[in-house]
């Protein structure tokens, strides 16, 4: 593992146990570099294995066959296993299960005192993180009359505290309504670029995974696609034969090339982009 990786996986397999006592393999193979400050989606339907693979960054699912290293260090030794999980922390789908406190400033503040960190220290790396997810002003507030949003936030600030060098949000946006997601969304932008933590973001939301520098799509277990987003999201024929949609921009500009018989590029991310290439197609 060289200095510039903080995530390795090599020949990672995983099997769950099933009832007729044949192993169910969840992952296949998988060979994966994660760059240090990178922010990377990982896209795939229900059953692909996406959040099977979460799971072994921060050392919660142990590998059947093969290896994950987090920052050098290898998540099946049992003696690195502390420190595999504060380097890489993980948010999941659902604020309520992770929010232990009845005032948000005091749930933020839980892990660290816990930790054994001097008050002082929590008290700036509370309001540090609060300040950083915008929830500062609802810091005595009560963590169960806040949206759903808010308390994902709350959530993302009780790991920012930690000062973790990678997160992986395990698809939390999943419960979230539009703006609730938007919120989160801009959170976890904000946390890559202004803090250059490293981002892995698990989803099956197109328009989230199209913000992210790199898009890793599973299917069956394996990584079936690997690149930047404008390289994976014009592979329209490939997506939609591993179940999965594209961003509305390339499916408008994709099937119009097909009903048409045109040649229009189709890897408009945006909406401006995709409306430059409809106008230019009208003047045609």
């Amino acid at each position: 593992m060289n200095h510039s990786e903080i995530i390795k996986t090599e020949g990672l397999t995983y099997a769950y146990p099933s009832e007729d006592g044949t192993p169910k393999l969840a992952l296949n193979g998988i060979d994966l570099s994660i760059a240090r400050g990178a922010f990377v989606a990982v896209l795939g339907h229900n059953g692909s294995g996406k959040s099977t693979l979460a799971g072994h960054f921060n050392g919660i699912r142990l590998p059947s066959g093969g290896k994950v290293w987090i920052d050098g260090m290898d998540t099946a030794d049992p003696d690195k296993l502390y420190e595999v999980r504060k380097t890489c922390a993980m948010v999941f789908q659902n604020p309520d299960n992770q929010i232990v406190s009845t005032i948000v400033e005091e749930d933020v503040a839980f892990a660290l005192e816990n930790l054994g960190v001097p008050p002082a220290e929590i008290r700036r790396r509370v309001d540090d993180a609060l300040k950083a997810v915008d929830m500062y002003e609802f810091r005595r507030h009560a963590p169960h009359k806040l949206s759903g949003g808010q308390k994902q936030r709350v959530a993302i600030a009780g790991v920012i505290a930690m000062m973790p060098r990678c997160v992986v949000f395990d698809e939390p946006t999943a419960m979230l309504d539009p703006a609730g997601r938007r919120e989160v969304m801009r959170v976890i932008r904000e946390l890559n670029r202004r803090f250059g933590i490293t981002v892995v973001l698990i989803t099956h939301h197109m328009d989230e995974a199209v913000q992210a520098g790199r898009v890793v799509v599973m299917h069956a277990g394996r990584v079936l696609m690997d690149g930047t987003p404008r390289e994976i999201f014009t592979q329209v024929d490939t997506l939609r034969e591993a179940r999965l949609t594209v961003p509305q921009t390339i499916e408008v500009l994709f099937d119009l090339n097909n009903q048409t018989g045109s040649d229009l590029p189709i890897d408009a991310l945006s909406v401006s982009e995709c409306a430059d290439t409809l106008e230019k197609y009208l003047k045609r």
